[in-house]
């Protein structure tokens, strides 16, 4: 079956093939480490890791998704706790890659490639000195500018004249600047300020150039797929189109442009001002992080995504229902089997919801079959599809049970067979005294044909 993918460039779902006959290259903008991750941060990295995934299985893939470590963010954060900026970024960016592993964006979900903009210094001055050379950038007070009238395929990707460009973005008009809409590649740096030698003086990349610094020097002049949040459209992906395309000499620089869709809380936009911005590793206390990926993927990647509380226990529940599926046939060996359901939904435009939707089709399929081979094969399919998405991939006894380091597992087994003996006494007043207490260290009890089992709430 095809992949198809929507091409934010062409406006048109197209069937995806590789431009030459070696892996496929994927670059994705990554975080700007000076603060924790939130849950909007994590839907690229969820959802195009599941692309990535489809790539390197039918074609080989070389997968980047850059840091950036310097910024004027990271430069702001750095100043007001009197460190350098390399305390800062080496802290959000362990913080990063744990909430990271904690979604399951491992493994083959995972880039294979993290630059860091700091690395990639000399190729960023490089690059500068081409765009300078070819006319396209120029010097003024220190600064390097790309001039965007000498581009004429400026505003392509976001479809806006350079006019609609300007009065969005709310550019600075600085004296030195040629146009309005011209935009810094390289910026003079005050001693207090980090900063590296150039031709132009001591000074810092532009964040605009730091990603196409890192996609040349990692995947090559023309990528295959280009990606990030919707909100990257234009300044940013529109600035990396010009400045790589000019400084390649009009090779083109990306074939395929997919941007996600934003998160909203409660059908409100996520900001500081509304105090609703959640992150990651706060999240990952209130639910098991495998509830926190099942909901990134349950809508369409490019629509928007609404987190409510609502939301988050349904996809708790769903996976409840899932592994319990996988739990009741414990004492089957899973047949070897594929999901072509899963794939053909993913391969049509990443969409995972009808992905998810086959998902479940797939566990009630396991619930009704009949005899050892079926049950085998209902389970192979079953864990063949989870692999697909990242899901259903742990024991079900763990997930049902949770962070056993955080519970006294002896003492639940042993008011769990308290109850039961109280049970067949027939004292129900002391039985339900236990599952009172139970409940109290948040365990909630199921009574199934096969006995009582629980889980943590």
């Amino acid at each position: 079956m095809d992949l198809r993918l929507y091409n934010t460039l062409s406006r048109e779902t197209e069937v995806f093939t590789p431009r030459g006959p070696g892996p496929v290259t994927m670059y994705i903008c990554g975080p700007t480490v000076y603060n924790y991750a939130h849950i909007g941060n994590a839907r690229p990295y969820t959802v195009f890791g599941v692309l990535a995934r489809m790539l390197r299985r039918r074609h080989g893939l070389r997968y980047a998704r850059n840091l950036t470590d310097v910024d004027d963010k990271i430069n702001a954060a750095a100043a007001e706790l009197g460190v350098p900026i390399d305390v800062i970024t080496a802290r959000y960016t362990e913080a990063f890659h744990a909430d990271m592993d904690a979604l399951g964006v491992a493994g083959e979900f995972a880039p294979d490639i993290e630059p860091r903009a700091t690395a990639h210094i000399a190729g960023i001055i490089r690059m500068c000195e081409r765009l300078i050379a070819s006319n396209h950038a120029y010097e003024a007070e220190g600064h390097v500018l790309f001039a965007v009238e000498s581009y004429e395929g400026y505003g392509r990707l976001s479809g806006r004249t350079i006019k609609e460009m300007i009065a969005g973005a709310r550019v600075e008009v600085a004296p030195f600047k040629r146009h309005p809409a011209d935009f810094v590649l390289w910026k003079p740096s005050t001693p207090e300020l980090p900063g590296w030698e150039s031709p132009w003086g001591r000074g810092r990349p532009g964040w605009h150039i730091e990603c196409s610094a890192m996609a040349e020097s990692h995947l090559g002049e023309t990528i295959d797929i280009h990606g990030g949040g919707a909100d990257l459209k234009f300044p940013h992906h529109e600035n990396e189109i010009a400045q790589s395309v000019c400084a390649h000499g009009g090779a083109e620089f990306a074939r395929f442009w997919v941007h996600n869709g934003f998160v909203t809380v409660e059908g409100r936009k996520m900001s500081k001002s509304l105090g609703n911005v959640l992150l990651i590793k706060e999240l990952r206390e209130l639910a098991p992080p495998e509830a926190l990926r099942y909901l990134l993927l349950n809508a369409h990647y490019r629509q928007p995504l609404d987190w409510s509380e609502a939301a988050l226990h349904q996809a708790r529940a769903t996976l409840d229902r899932l592994y319990g599926t996988l739990r009741d046939l414990a004492d089957v060996e899973a047949a070897a089997a594929s999901a072509d359901e899963v794939e053909a939904a993913l391969a049509d435009d990443l969409g995972t919801p009808e992905a998810l939707a086959q998902l479940s089709e797939l566990a009630r399929a396991a619930q009704k079959a009949e005899g050892p081979a079926a049950r085998a094969l209902a389970k192979g399919r079953l864990l063949a599809a989870g692999e697909w998405l990242g899901l259903l991939q742990q024991d079900p006894q763990a997930w049902f049970q949770g962070d056993k380091a955080a519970i006294d597992v002896a003492r639940i087994e042993a008011l769990m067979s308290e109850r039961q003996a109280a049970r067949k006494a027939k004292d129900f007043a002391r039985a339900d005294a236990i599952r009172n207490e139970l409940t109290d260290m948040g365990v909630v009890l199921e009574d199934t044909p096969q006995g009582p089992r629980w889980k943590l709430g």
